[in-house]
């Protein structure tokens, strides 16, 4: 998949046949039956691949190579026309992002993903240390107290955004506000209270800023003490679209693929989530910041075509991650201490 820099079996198989001197067909067919249920294997000693046992072992392998005792991961999802919905679980690391956990579902199946979001996390939670700080991120589209809950009883941290339209009760205080409210352009604001109102209503923190320039706030749930956390973290967040890209257009090429079956595209998700692992460990520059959200992932597929061409072995690099936190005032500090 490196090599042609392809998730298509048809050039994998190419490449293969090519480089062994052996049949098109007989590669296409093996690398077919990675992917196929096993039904439609051939041989009495097939077995149908279960992705989903895959999911702790692929994030211990991450860990395996980590430095440091932070991890934060982002729930997202993507879409592949009308055909796929994707619900992943991602390492987010130096501007880009790993898969480690996903469900494919039909496009037109529409629902809260309640039940599918839960086994992902539940999955992964046997790969995570205890001493390990674990942050999960998400973005307004997927708040839910339900979910808020859950990921606070695996140990870890939620980070949840959430929409401008909800109120918030400061500890201390008696009447509600509008969130949108709490926090003025160019400010930060950090407390305890409650968010929401009677079902809904949920104890946490909100941390809130407004950026000048951005036309709404980050206001963040969390179960963190307000001086324990920040923000500014929420920005890794975004690298999660910096992964989607990789598995498509960025890299691998999956918006081209042909497959029809949800099934057959999660096992194919574990060989490009394998795939970009290795391309985004070979590529970093510890020491170097790094610019451009793919360049790890860029400079990591020609080390690894280098690594072939002279027939030395390829093998992971360890995995140092950024600091949450940002270096120096953050912008809005300094415009607010210049208005002060």
């Amino acid at each position: 998949m490196v090599l042609v820099k392809s998730c298509a079996t048809s050039q994998i198989a190419l490449f293969w046949s090519e480089a062994f001197e052996q049949p098109f067909h007989t590669w296409r067919q093996r690398l077919r039956e990675f992917y196929w249920e096993k039904e439609k294997k051939r041989g009495k000693k097939r077995r149908e691949l279960d992705v989903t046992l895959c999911f702790a072992p692929l994030l211990k392998w991450v860990l395996a190579i980590w430095h440091g005792n932070r991890l934060a991961l982002a729930l997202d999802a993507t879409t592949l026309g009308d055909r796929f919905s994707v619900l992943a679980i991602s390492v987010l690391y130096r501007k880009c992002a790993i898969p480690v956990a996903w469900r494919v579902l039909p496009a037109k199946e529409k629902g809260a993903w309640r039940e599918e979001w839960l086994t992902l996390l539940q999955k992964l939670a046997p790969a995570v240390p205890a001493n390990m700080e674990t942050i999960v991120l998400c973005d307004r589209g997927l708040y839910a107290r339900w979910l808020y809950e859950q990921i606070v009883a695996l140990g870890w941290h939620p980070f949840l955004r959430v929409n401008n339209g909800g109120n918030f009760r400061p500890q201390g205080q008696s009447d509600y506000r509008l969130l949108g409210q709490i926090c003025p352009i160019g400010q930060q604001w950090a407390g305890r209270g409650t968010a929401f109102k009677e079902e809904a209503s949920l104890k946490c923190t909100l941390l809130a800023c407004w950026q000048p320039g951005c036309k709404d706030p980050w206001l963040i749930l969390t179960d963190y003490a307000p001086e324990e956390a920040d923000a500014c973290w929420y920005r890794l967040r975004c690298w999660i679209e910096q992964g989607f890209k990789v598995l498509k257009s960025g890299g691998w090429q999956w918006q081209d693929t042909h497959m029809t079956d949800p099934a057959r595209v999660e096992r194919m998700w574990l060989a490009m989530a394998i795939a970009t692992l290795h391309c985004v460990s070979l590529g970093q520059e510890p020491e170097e910041a790094i610019s451009g959200p793919i360049r790890a992932f860029r400079r990591g597929y020609v080390r690894i075509l280098l690594l072939f061409q002279k027939g030395e072995p390829i093998s992971l690099a360890d995995l140092v991650p950024e600091a949450w936190d940002l270096e120096g005032p953050k912008p809005w500090e300094i415009i607010h201490s210049r208005v002060t």
